[in-house]
């Protein structure tokens, strides 16, 4: 049943004359007659009575009047909300982020929630190469990722992160001492499944600086990390980014040389048409 049958239904009935009516909806009396009957031949019964005074509606009518009008609202409040879908002011955003964005992402998202209020903004802390796969998959929109990402998939850069050692407060070292202390202390990292990138780029680092930890310690989350070596249970490496979190007890060692810097930046599945997202993604690049 055609919209536009129930919208000249429900103005008649609130005009109470095809003249008033037809002036609203800007169509000429004879086109809105003839909606009128093709909506009662629809409907099987006769909605208006018709006479000296006007349009009245008959028993039918009114039975029927209530459901229009609730239809109606539904369909201008759906109206409404593509045309805010539509220009990217309202809706859900689901945006992942990483170790290396921890500062960046929760800044980026509360400043679009001032400028974007009506905004469900949903920020989840994964890996990289999670969010490279929830984007593939549609379920994710956009995300702060460590560069580069998949060819399929859209990005901007943003910053540079750095690798870093993590060390309890007590140790006096400098980036010279580094191999000492992968020597005397075990090394605690991100578990492979939870930082791919990480531990790769922590692999790449070692192998580079033909350097051999003692032993190797791995744990599911970053703040398990800096607590075990906040109780000097070992020496980690980690984004600078950590500083942000940086418990008591803890210190950062800078570190130098190949493989102790790697781009960040934000990414997205350039296929999907999403104005919400692109607004978000201007926001933050500042494009």
């Amino acid at each position: 049943m055609d919209i536009k049958l129930l919208r000249a239904f429900v103005t008649l009935s609130r005009q109470g004359s095809y003249h008033s009516a037809a002036e609203t909806l800007c169509v000429t009396q004879p086109a809105l007659t003839k909606q009128i009957q093709t909506l009662e031949s629809l409907s099987g019964v006769t909605l208006f009575q018709r006479g000296r005074h006007g349009a009245r509606l008959t028993v039918a009518g009114e039975q029927l009047l209530p459901g229009a009008v609730e239809l109606l609202e539904r369909y201008d409040l759906f109206r409404a909300d593509v045309a805010a879908i539509q220009q990217g002011k309202a809706g859900k955003l689901t945006i992942g982020f990483g170790i290396s964005s921890f500062r960046l992402a929760p800044e980026r998202v509360a400043a679009f929630r001032h400028a974007y209020p009506d905004v469900q903004v949903s920020l989840n802390d994964m890996s990289s190469a999670e969010q490279f796969r929830q984007l593939r998959e549609g379920r994710l929109q956009t995300g702060f990722v460590r560069l580069p990402a998949p060819e399929q998939l859209a990005s901007t850069v943003l910053a540079e992160e750095q690798l870093v050692l993590a060390v309890a407060e007590e140790e006096t070292v400098d980036s010279a001492d580094v191999t000492a202390l992968l020597r005397q202390h075990q090394l605690l990292q991100l578990s492979h499944n939870r930082g791919e990138g990480l531990s790769t780029q922590t692999a790449r680092y070692l192998s580079e600086h033909h350097l051999t930890p003692r032993t190797i310690s791995a744990a599911d989350d970053i703040q398990t990390l800096l607590a075990l070596v906040a109780a000097r249970d070992g020496v980690a490496l980690l984004p600078a980014g950590v500083i942000h979190i940086l418990p008591a007890g803890v210190r950062l060692v800078a570190l130098e040389g190949a493989h102790t810097t790697w781009q960040t930046g934000i990414v997205w599945d350039p296929l999907i048409t999403d104005p919400l997202r692109d607004n978000f993604i201007k926001m933050v690049s500042g494009k």
